[in-house]
């Protein structure tokens, strides 16, 4: 069994980049109720601060920070993984190796992380979550794209409603407010 690697560090900030097994699937957005319960539900029984998140028609990335003491993403990422996928009932497509480790066949097995450094590296990835919608052509502006914490950030005047937008990019993404 392929051992990986993780560094755990209680209370840190993770970006984090999950997919589903089907790259071509919509089924992050056509179900989003689903993952929005899932993940409220988890946030419950073990909390975590969502500092961005954007989801994707087959992936997510989400930037995390874990209260002081806790590093367990693992076991945040396994139950929202495990109560979405025995929500739903499509998409889901299992081998024989799925099945003999009891795990569904949505998500794919693992997902990336990265712990976040320093301000800087925050800043990058808190607006690489953002503006993502844009890089894949899903919409013009990062504000066009319902499904991230990006509405909240201009509600709260951290960042312009116009950041972003493919015609304002600036080295790859619009102006901070």
């Amino acid at each position: 069994m392929t051992r990986y690697r993780r560094a755990y560090v209680p209370g840190a900030t993770w970006f984090f980049t999950v997919n589903l097994a089907d790259r071509r699937s919509r089924l992050l957005v056509d179900r989003i109720d689903v993952l929005r319960e899932s993940i409220r539900h988890v946030r419950k029984r073990h909390p975590f601060a969502i500092d961005a998140m954007v989801v994707m028609p087959d992936h997510l990335h989400a930037v995390w920070t874990l209260p002081p003491g806790d590093a367990d993403y693992s076991l945040r990422w396994r139950t929202i993984k495990g109560l979405f996928s025995r929500r739903i009932a499509e998409g889901e497509r299992r081998s024989a190796s799925r099945i003999r480790k009891r795990e569904r066949g949505v998500w794919q097995r693992r997902y990336w992380e990265h712990l976040i450094r320093d301000d800087e590296d925050m800043r990058r990835h808190v607006d690489y979550t953002h503006f993502n919608p844009v890089k894949h052509g899903y919409v013009a502006c990062a504000a066009a794209w319902p499904y991230s914490t990006f509405h909240r950030e201009v509600e709260a005047g951290r960042l312009a409603k116009n950041w972003g937008a493919a015609d304002t990019v600036d080295q790859g993404f619009g102006e901070r407010s």
